[in-house]
């Protein structure tokens, strides 16, 4: 009996799944900039990333649009000009390059709220998931918990 309740709520859970795919068209236009919270939401959002690989990735949880220009450009600057747009799929960071990301993750601010407090945080690069972080999918740490950072890829 227990496991018939498990395997139908997963299905109910299965069959509630949602996919949003972040600017299908370049509409949006290339200043965008947001976090996917992770939670068991069952909303996927969807991107590509990773500049003229154009890989494509997606993330259960919470979407929280951001605002940190300064964030954006750096991250911008690091992915587009050091890395020449090309991803770093597989690539060893070196330590100039890990605290350059580090540096431009920090300077993007993330707005917490408890329903009655608000308290600007910033975000901070979750390095032990380096393996994953390429241009416009960089795993980071909220104040709500782990997330993944994504912005316009370049290509």
């Amino acid at each position: 009996m227990l496991k018939s309740v498990v395997q139908n709520a997963k299905l109910r859970r299965m069959s509630m799944r949602r996919y949003v795919y972040l600017d299908p068209d370049g509409s949006v236009g290339d200043d965008w900039l947001h976090v996917v919270v992770e939670a068991g939401t069952g909303v996927f959002y969807q991107t590509q990333y990773g500049g003229h690989a154009c890989r494509r990735g997606q993330a259960e949880g919470f979407l929280v649009p951001l605002f940190g220009p300064d964030g954006l450009d750096a991250l911008r600057a690091l992915f587009e000009n050091h890395f020449r747009g090309w991803g770093t799929w597989n690539h060893e960071w070196s330590d100039d390059e890990r605290s350059r990301l580090r540096d431009g993750v920090a300077m993007i601010g993330y707005w917490a709220c408890d329903g009655s407090d608000e308290e600007l945080t910033e975000l901070r690069l979750d390095e032990s998931r380096m393996r994953d972080a390429d241009e416009a999918w960089v795993p980071v740490i909220t104040a709500d918990g782990p997330g993944v950072l994504v912005w316009c890829n370049s290509d």
